[in-house]
Order: structure tokens, then C-alpha cells, then sequence
């Protein structure tokens, strides 16, 4: 598929590979019930996650995702458009978002409005982007936890996706987050 964009990703995820258990909880992530009391990377930062932020133009992500993000105290997107993968929402019901019926719909969206850098987040949304050939790199973040089942967003692909190692940090408290590009 031809995109004028490309896709970003940026997820936490257990050490065995699960970004949230099946009933959808993410708190072994954040920390607890509120974003803001998840863990930090020993400096009172976040991993680099609002740097990551600040360097693209729009987020796509799943009804999922958003349904964990919507009741955040603080929006983590200000300023930045949100689409949202969704056959329930009532579209305007959030104005911070923009609700799509379909994958299709969402990238003729994004592509119309001419972002450049997306960021694409939710599990099942990264693995459809994943298949359609349209992320360009991945920074996973491994929470020094097993989780033993959950939801990954990589699943059953048409073909091997490889990928080029850009960089791994480590973080105190034992979070190891490396960045690939896709080749």
C-alpha cells in the first residue's frame, strides 16, 4: 500500500511480550489506575515518550486504547490529532478524537490531511499496519514483569518483517527499551 505517511510505534510491553492482559488491565504498566502514577525512568522522566510524541503529527489507535487513555486526568496528545479505529463510538462524542469505521477509512483520513509521522498505538491496530507494510520503526519498552497471557500486537503477518536495531537503553528499575526500524 502506497502512504504518503509514515507509521511510528511506541509501546510498553511485559518482558514476555504482552502490552496488556486479556481483560484489557494495564496497571503492572502504569502503576495504577492513573497514568500519572506509572512508573518514571529514575529522573522523574517517561521513558521518552513526550519527546517521541512531539516528533509526529497524528495518532491512529484502536477503541481499545482509546478506552484506557479517555478517562486519563491528563490528555496525552494536547495539540496532536487522534483517530480512532472504531465500529461503537459515536463519532463527536469526544472531540478530541476522530472516530474511523474502518482501517481503509482511517488512512484515506490521514493521508487527505497530510501527516507525515503517525503514531500508531493499540495492539490490533499495529499489527494491521504491521501487515499493510506501513510502520517504519518500533520502540518497545520491556517492563520488568511476566504476565503469563495478554495481548501482543504481533501476531500471525503474510511474511517475515525485518528489522535493523537501532538502539537499546536501559533504565533504572530494569526497563529495557530498544528501537528497530523496519527494513
Amino acid at each position: 500500500m502506497d502512504a504518503s505517511f509514515t507509521g511510528h510505534v511506541f509501546l510498553g510491553m511485559s518482558v514476555d511480550g504482552f502490552i496488556a492482559r486479556l481483560d484489557g488491565d494495564i496497571e503492572w504498566l502504569t502503576g495504577g489506575a492513573d497514568a500519572n502514577s506509572g512508573p518514571d525512568d529514575g529522573a522523574g522522566g517517561d521513558f521518552g515518550f513526550t519527546e517521541f510524541v512531539s516528533g509526529i503529527d497524528a495518532l491512529v489507535m484502536g477503541r481499545a486504547t482509546y478506552d484506557v487513555i479517555a478517562p486519563f486526568d491528563e490528555w496525552p496528545y494536547q495539540g496532536k490529532p487522534v483517530h480512532v479505529l472504531s465500529t461503537t463510538l459515536t463519532p463527536g462524542a469526544d472531540p478530541r478524537m476522530t472516530v474511523h469505521r474502518s482501517f481503509d477509512e482511517a488512512l484515506d483520513a490521514i493521508t487527505a490531511a497530510g501527516y507525515r509521522r503517525v503514531y500508531v498505538d493499540g495492539g490490533r491496530t499495529v499489527h494491521q499496519f504491521l501487515r499493510a507494510g506501513l510502520i517504519a520503526d518500533l520502540t518497545l519498552s520491556r517492563v520488568p514483569v511476566l504476565i503469563g497471557t495478554g495481548h501482543t500486537p504481533f501476531g500471525e503477518l503474510d511474511a517475515d518483517i525485518p528489522l535493523e536495531h537501532v538502539a537499546t537503553r536501559t533504565f533504572p528499575g530494569g526497563m529495557v527499551q530498544s528501537t528497530w526500524r523496519v527494513r
